[in-house]
């Protein structure tokens, strides 16, 4: 385990990354998710965008089937690491959305990619998390646990969040394992309105430990690692969220397709742990749209291949 340390764990990831940890993540990522390559790929996020709550949002499974009949790839990248991407597979599946496992991107894999190249094989995670992100632990060959010692803690959504689970989280943080966290954003849209999101349940954590994690999820640098590694250099962002969304398409150097059919609050509310984790503000939206299939038009003739 690390020595007690306040602060943020942000500026130690990735500024000792030895070859073989780099190595390692290299393997991890190419063992669940092929890495793609070839024509230009929209980036679509997927609560608010294609579904809404379990309802999925008018427009969505034309949307995304008219981009691919133009010749453009679709990855899902969605800070979701409650769910296990096969069933996230499985959900755009049954909305009549052909999917496979390799293009759904989760925060939950970008945590463990982060968390992989990190720590030695095998090595401790408090998972405070759901089954997508224990999941993911698991396959990158580290070690899950629900209680310290650890030598990381990731947190994430999980709808069994308690005072006994904050306890072991802040326990083995405040033991100096390093600090991450899927992703910051307060609350997730459902039928009808909002629910509170990871950023919540992150911020409890880092309130009682006083430290600031690691954020690996949309907009962070490691999320929009992973999306490279699949992308062809040329591609969108489509998105209802600015602050993630929109930071995300900055971060890839990529136009944002902003729709309304998500989230109506304030992502960047005051309190919120970590702020944005130092990358780009988010790009004004190069087109604005009610739902996906109203963008869709735009999309193809800005990446259309010729």
């Amino acid at each position: 385990m690390g020595s007690d340390r306040v602060g943020s764990d942000r500026d130690q990831v990735g500024s000792h990354e030895e070859p073989e940890a780099r190595r390692r993540a290299a393997r991890y990522q190419e063992g669940p998710t092929a890495p793609v390559s070839g024509d230009p790929v929209v980036v679509c996020d997927l609560d608010g965008v294609v579904w809404r709550g379990r309802t999925p949002v008018p427009g969505a499974a034309e949307g995304v089937a008219r981009l691919r009949d133009a010749g453009l790839r679709v990855l899902f990248v969605t800070n979701n690491a409650a769910s296990r991407r096969d069933e996230l597979t499985e959900r755009l599946v049954r909305m009549g959305i052909a999917a496979t496992r390799q293009e759904v991107l989760s925060s939950a894999l970008a945590a463990a990619t982060l968390l992989v190249r990190r720590l030695a094989p095998g090595a401790r995670v408090l998972v405070a998390g759901g089954p997508g992100l224990a999941e993911e632990v698991a396959a990158a060959g580290l070690a899950v646990a629900r209680t310290p010692p650890a030598d990381a803690v990731v947190v994430g959504l999980h709808l069994d969040f308690d005072y006994d689970g904050l306890a072991r989280a802040v326990a083995a943080v405040r033991a100096g394992a390093l600090f991450v966290a899927t992703n910051l954003d307060p609350t997730y849209p459902v039928e009808g309105g909002v629910m509170p999101g990871a950023g919540a349940i992150v911020a409890a954590v880092a309130t009682a430990a006083g430290r600031t994690p690691t954020v690996a999820g949309k907009p962070e640098a490691p999320m929009a690692e992973l999306i490279r590694t699949r992308a062809s250099g040329r591609g969108c962002v489509v998105g209802d969220r600015a602050s993630t969304d929109g930071r995300l398409a900055a971060a890839l150097g990529w136009p944002f397709a902003l729709v309304r059919s998500g989230s109506d609050d304030d992502p960047d509310a005051p309190g919120t742990p970590g702020g944005a984790g130092g990358v780009a503000e988010a790009v004004p939206p190069a087109v604005t749209g009610p739902r996906l299939d109203a963008v869709v038009p735009w999309i193809v003739a800005r990446l259309r291949v010729p």
